[in-house]
C-alpha cells in the first residue's frame, strides 16, 4: 500500500507557480511512514484528471490531491472525483454556513458561484478549511462501482494555497491517516551537508556505505554543495536515532571540516553561530557581489550581534574613498586582483571595527572579460583579527577563483558568497 500525490493546475504546469506543495507533503508521508512512489501534475481539463485518476487508483491505496478546489469554472478536482467514481455530488449545509460566515467577517457577501465550494460526493466526510474558502474531503469510495483493482482507496483533498494545505492535512488529514493504521513506523532522515568538496570526492570517501541497507545512504548534489542523506524505518524517532546516529559520525570523522551542518542549517547561519560563540564580529567589502553577501548575513536573526554591515565598493573611486585601496594599485594590478580585494578586506575592517573583513572583487559577466582575465575570475580576500596571526604581513589571506566563462552571472555571484562564507566558517574553526 503507498501513497500518491496529484497536484492539478495548469499554472503548475506552465510553471507560473512553484509547487512547494508536493515537497511538504513527501516529507510528511515520509514521517507517517507511508510509502510514496508517483507524482502527477495535472492542467485544469477534465478528461486529462480522469486519465490521473485511472492511473493512480490501481497503483496506490492512499490518493492526495491538492489545488482545484475554488468555485469558478476551471476548478474540476471534486466533480472529476466524483463522476471517475460515479458518485453523486451533494450539497453540504454546513460548509455553506461556513462561508457565509467567514465573507461576513470580511465585510462580504458569499457569491453563488461559492455554493460549488459545498458540493462533495455522497458518502465523504469534510476535510476543514479554518481560514480559506474551500473545504477538502476524506472519502473511501465504493469500489464496486467501477472496474477497479484496489480493495481499499482514500482519497484526501485540499486547496492549492500552502498555508491552507499544511494546516488541514496536520489538523485533520494526520490523525486520519493514524487512525487507519499508518503511522506506525516513521522514516526518519537527516540531510548532512558538505561545502568545499565535490559528489564524487565525497562519494569515494564515503563510498563503503553506500551498501548499508538500515540506514541508507544517498547522496545528492544542489547548487555549490553536496548532501548526504541517511535514512532509516523504525517505531519511533529515538529508535531511529540510535541507528542514524553512528553513522552520521562515522562520514563527519571521514570529512572533518568540509562538513557544515545538518538538515535546516545554512551556511550563513552556522558561520553566525560560531561568530557568536567566540564573540567576534565581521564586515564586507563586495564588488562584483553587489551585496549579496551582506544579504546572506541578514537574512538570519539576531545577525546585527556579529554582523556589523558592508560596503558595496562597485566603482573604483569607492575603493579609493571608502576603503583606503591604493589608486596606484588598481592602475598597477586592475581593480580584479589579490591586492585589491586584500586591501578592500583590511579597508572594511578597519573602517567598520570588526574583527574580521571579507574583500571580494571579481568579473561576474556575461561582459568584461579578458584574455588575461576571463568573466569568473574572482578574488576573495579575509582581513583576520590581530591575534590569529604573528604579524602584521600575514593579517589577510586570499584566494583566487576561476568559476569558468560558462557560468551565468548569478551562479558566479552566489558561489562566490558562499565560498567566501565557508572561508570564514574554517578560519574559525582553526583559530
Amino acid at each position: 500500500m503507498s501513497a500518491e500525490i496529484i497536484c492539478i493546475g495548469t499554472e503548475l504546469l506552465l510553471g507560473d507557480i512553484l509547487n512547494s506543495n508536493s515537497q511538504f507533503l513527501a516529507q510528511e508521508l515520509a514521517i507517517l511512514g507511508i510509502p510514496h512512489y508517483f507524482q502527477t501534475v495535472v492542467g485544469d481539463n477534465l478528461a486529462r484528471i480522469h486519465e490521473v485518476i485511472n492511473i493512480a487508483s490501481q497503483r496506490s491505496s492512499i490518493l492526495i490531491f491538492t489545488g482545484g478546489l475554488g468555485p469558478t469554472p476551471d476548478d474540476l478536482t471534486t466533480e472529476a472525483i466524483a463522476s471517475f467514481f460515479q458518485g453523486t455530488l451533494e450539497e453540504k449545509s454546513e460548509i455553506i454556513e461556513d462561508i457565509e460566515v467567514k465573507f461576513a467577517q470580511r465585510g462580504r457577501k458569499m457569491t453563488n458561484n461559492n455554493r460549488k465550494q459545498a458540493l462533495l460526493p455522497k458518502g465523504a466526510d469534510i476535510l476543514p478549511n479554518l481560514t480559506g474558502t474551500a473545504p477538502g474531503m476524506i472519502w473511501q469510495p465504493f469500489l464496486n462501482n467501477v472496474n477497479h483493482p484496489q480493495q481499499k482507496l482514500t482519497i484526501l483533498t485540499f486547496p492549492g494555497v500552502p498555508s491552507e494545505m499544511k494546516q488541514m492535512w496536520r489538523d485533520t488529514a494526520v490523525p486520519f491517516l493514524q487512525s487507519q493504521g499508518w503511522g506506525k513506523e516513521i522514516i526518519v532522515s537527516e540531510m548532512m551537508r558538505f561545502r568545499g568538496i565535490g559528489e564524487s570526492a565525497l562519494a569515494e570517501k564515503v563510498n563503503h556505505l553506500f551498501a548499508l541497507t538500515n540506514p541508507t545512504v544517498a547522496p545528492y548534489a544542489s547548487h555549490g554543495e553536496v548532501k548526504l542523506r541517511v535514512s532509516t524505518k523504525a517505531k519511533n524517532e529515538a529508535e531511529a536515532r540510535k541507528i542514524i546516529n553512528p553513522i552520521v559520525e562515522e562520514i563527519k570523522a571521514i570529512a572533518l571540516e568540509d562538513y557544515y551542518g545538518s538538515d535546516e542549517d545554512t551556511l550563513e547561519g552556522v558561520v553566525g553561530k560560531l561568530l557568536t560563540a567566540r564573540g567576534e564580529t565581521v564586515s564586507v567589502a563586495e564588488s562584483c557581489t553587489g551585496g549579496g553577501l551582506g544579504a546572506m548575513f541578514t537574512a538570519c536573526g539576531g545577525s546585527s550581534a556579529y554582523f556589523y554591515g558592508g560596503i558595496i565598493a562597485y566603482s573604483n573611486q569607492v575603493k579609493i574613498r571608502q576603503l583606503g585601496v591604493s589608486e596606484a594599485d588598481i592602475e598597477q594590478f586592475g581593480a580584479v586582483s589579490e591586492t585589491v580585494a586584500q586591501q578592500m578586506a583590511k579597508g572594511v575592517k578597519n573602517r567598520l571595527q570588526t574583527d574580521w573583513g571579507i574583500g571580494i572583487t571579481g568579473i561576474a559577466g556575461p561582459d568584461g572579460g579578458t584574455e588575461t582575465k576571463p568573466v569568473g575570475l574572482v578574488y576573495v580576500a579575509i582581513a583576520q583579527p590581530h591575534f590569529v596571526t604573528a604579524s602584521p604581513s600575514s593579517d589577510t589571506i586570499s584566494y583566487e577563483l576561476k568559476w569558468g566563462i560558462n557560468r551565468d552571472r548569478q551562479t558566479i555571484r552566489y558561489l562566490t558568497c558562499c565560498f567566501a562564507l565557508d572561508q570564514l566558517r574554517r578560519k574559525l574553526l582553526s583559530n
